[in-house]
């Protein structure tokens, strides 16, 4: 790739004058803090980023400053124009390092990610040392969902109901599962999923391997 132009120093003006991160940040600003210093560290201006990822520019400056919450599918294309699995954007609990955390995570210890507005949340099962594969806790609130569009990337993806309903959609093609149902597909098959029910679903959810390799996703 060719060599990448700095930002533009105007460009995050607005945003660094009111930055802080001394005070507390809820989960939309923690998101955006974090994907606009990896962008920087990248060396990635808005734009640059934009065609990377397929995403507006607008919708990258409102993620970055806590404005609009990202959905599922937006990560996983941060995620590889970035390098970087969508673990990576996970809050860190407390004293996150400690002896066996390598190979063990504690219920206490799970990394977080909440899209509110999208009414999604996951919790990081598998341990940071995974390389092959990531396992996640996903609690899908009613009419939660990954987002309207359909998404594909290399790897596979395997899961169980464990608590509510999935409309999970393979290829346009609508499956319901309930409580004990489980599945497994190649992750190319263009998918997404929500939750028709009335009730919060939780999925154990499988992806492997953790980070797409730039340029097999599509929407």
């Amino acid at each position: 790739m060719s060599d990448t132009p700095l930002a533009p120093q105007n460009e995050d003006q607005a945003f660094s004058q009111s930055e802080n991160l001394d005070l507390p940040l809820d989960d939309e600003r923690w998101l955006g803090v974090r994907l606009k210093a990896l962008r920087r560290e990248r060396k990635l201006s808005l734009h640059n980023l934009a065609e990377l990822s397929g995403l507006s520019t607008g919708m990258l400056s409102q993620i970055e400053r806590g404005l609009s919450s990202p959905s599922l599918r937006s990560l996983r294309l941060l995620g590889v124009a970035l390098r970087v699995p969508i673990s990576w954007f996970f809050a860190l609990p407390e004293n996150d390092e400690t002896p066996e955390s390598r190979y063990i995570t504690r219920r206490g210890h799970r990394r977080l990610l909440k899209l509110t507005p999208t009414g999604v949340m996951k919790e990081l099962l598998s341990p940071v040392s995974s390389e092959l594969m990531e396992m996640y806790e996903l609690l899908l609130q009613p009419g939660g969902s990954s987002g309207d569009d359909f998404y594909s990337h290399q790897g596979e993806k395997a899961g169980i109901v464990v608590a509510g309903t999935l409309q999970l959609w393979l290829d346009a093609q609508p499956h319901l599962l309930r409580e004990g149902d489980s599945f497994q597909f190649p992750s190319m098959l263009p998918h997404r999923f929500d939750n028709p029910g009335r009730e919060p679903t939780r999925v154990i959810w499988m992806t492997s391997p953790p980070m797409p390799k730039k340029g097999n996703t599509a929407s």
